[in-house]
């Protein structure tokens, strides 16, 4: 615009005809690099010394092996090949053959840079009948995995729960509607724990608890695909933090001295709408009442007045020894962060209100995966502050992309690199205010099984063809690796 205004008119606008012509070749002068020189990269965002990088990845997204070496039947085995249940009919029977090709994987974390790597046991390779006799082979397995991730200085940080439950406690239970399911899990959480805790230390029970009740049990959409009354999914809600607590019991009897144990939690990133004191005092409230079901009652050993009274006579029936068993203490919280739920003050009776997304709100190649970075900052900064937690990891965070492969070999995702770099950001306002943030996992390592989507979104750092199993490191990969290499933003 500004070759159509001549010098005069141009001057005018800043007061003096004198003063136009002297700044527009003083501008020119200073902001002109020179020619051939070198320009500075941009000054390095640090995080702590110390701070851990990694990425993560699921049993049943990743092993494939179903049917191999005495694995039980998963409730996901049986969702996928319900006719109907997954896009396409896609299963998990080979997914990304993880379970022969363990070696070759954690050669490419090698080459990443990863210091730590977050893996799943899938509970019927240990207990093929969800109780009952243990499968020796199942234990085998993750016992090679961890060693080849200790051969290569990985951290091992091992989920014991990440969906994938026995279908026999299905058929026998009703699942997670039984108590009984929660009893099986703490056995089998203290067996993992007694035969790996001499060289795993970090131990996570369940992986989005919120996930697999909500959409499991309440939604249908997946497995075992059931739409629950309220009162029936509020009792499988409880029955889940409860396999929690009783979890963490039975990890603490069977471990080796020194484990620490927790959870991976998506829990609702409540983030102000603007950074004033009555809507950040707003999203403080909502963070207490919105994850009150899930990570509220694990902190606290209680349900909340304003939760039993919202549900009233739906509200789950419990013990006193199920609330003790609950607010079990643990040693850190793992939060599973994508998105952020907006807040704002209002005069109800909770003091907020939740902001719903308009139809224009930016999101990833999934459309739940509305982009909202500052939940990275708020929601650590809240754990931190009204729960008094020392040590929270991200153990996901990624997104998904339509990630095409091009001619020459590569995949230029430069939409997961924004997404990354945005949330990365504000991961690192946090930690430079003290939030105690420890490490970071990136979901996820490669293109994998993704549920009810089957194979049609990519969330890895390597692209996958699912049909010869060859891993290509995607930009995002490249930019990971620089990030680690770094220990900040890149």
């Amino acid at each position: 615009m500004l070759n159509r205004f001549s010098r005069r008119e141009f001057a005018k606008l800043f007061g003096s005809a004198a003063l136009a012509p002297s700044i527009l070749p003083a501008l020119s002068a200073e902001q002109a690099p020179a020619q051939n020189a070198t320009i500075a990269p941009p000054a390095p965002q640090p995080f702590p010394k110390g701070f851990l990088w990694g990425s993560a990845t699921a049993s049943y997204q990743v092993e494939g092996a179903v049917k191999e070496d005495g694995r039980g039947v998963s409730i996901w085995d049986t969702f996928s090949h319900t006719p109907g249940k997954t896009n396409n009919g896609d299963t998990g029977d080979v997914a990304d053959d993880h379970y022969h090709r363990y070696k070759e994987d954690i050669q490419l974390m090698k080459a990443l840079g990863l210091q730590t790597y977050r893996f799943s046991v899938a509970w019927p390779r240990i207990f093929p009948n969800g109780t009952g006799a243990p499968n020796p082979k199942g234990i085998d397995f993750y016992s090679r995995v961890v060693d080849e991730l200790l051969a290569n200085n990985i951290q091992p940080y091992c989920t014991l729960f990440h969906w994938d439950l026995p279908q026999a406690l299905e058929d026998k239970y009703g699942g997670w509607q039984s108590r009984e399911t929660s009893e099986a899990f703490a056995n089998y959480a203290g067996y993992v724990a007694q035969h790996l805790s001499d060289r795993v230390q970090h131990f996570m029970t369940l992986n989005e608890m919120r996930s697999f009740v909500d959409i499991g049990y309440r939604d249908g959409r997946h497995a075992p695909g059931l739409k629950l009354p309220p009162a029936r999914v509020n009792q499988v809600r409880h029955n889940a933090v409860l396999a929690h607590g009783l979890g963490v019991q039975a990890i603490r009897a069977h471990a080796k001295t020194g484990v620490k144990v927790g959870l991976a939690e998506n829990a609702e990133a409540c983030s102000p709408i603007i950074e004033t004191p009555e809507h950040i005092e707003a999203a403080r409230k909502a963070m207490r009442e919105e994850n009150a079901g899930y990570l509220t009652v694990v902190l606290e050993g209680k349900y909340t007045d304003a939760y039993l009274a919202h549900h009233g006579a739906n509200a789950p029936k419990f013990t006193a020894a199920d609330m003790k068993a609950i607010g079990s203490p643990i040693d850190f919280v793992g939060l599973n962060n994508y998105t952020t739920t907006w807040v704002r003050a209002d005069n109800n009776s909770r003091g907020y209100a939740l902001v719903p997304a308009p139809e224009s709100y930016p999101h990833m190649m999934s459309s739940w995966l509305r982009v909202g970075p500052q939940g990275l900052y708020w929601a650590p900064k809240f754990i931190a502050e009204i729960w008094g937690v020392k040590e929270i990891y991200i153990t996901e965070n990624g997104a998904s992309s339509t990630d095409v492969l091009t001619p020459d070999g590569h995949v230029y995702d430069s939409d997961r690199i924004m997404y990354l770099r945005n949330y990365l950001t504000q991961l690192h306002r946090g930690v430079s205010e003290g939030v105690p943030v420890k490490g970071y996992f990136c979901w996820s390592f490669m293109d994998n099984y993704e549920w009810a989507d089957g194979y049609a979104y990519r969330f890895g750092l390597h692209y996958v063809d699912f049909k010869t199993q060859k891993r290509t490191p995607k930009m995002s990969a490249h930019f990971y690796k620089e990030v680690i290499a770094r220990n900040g933003l890149a």
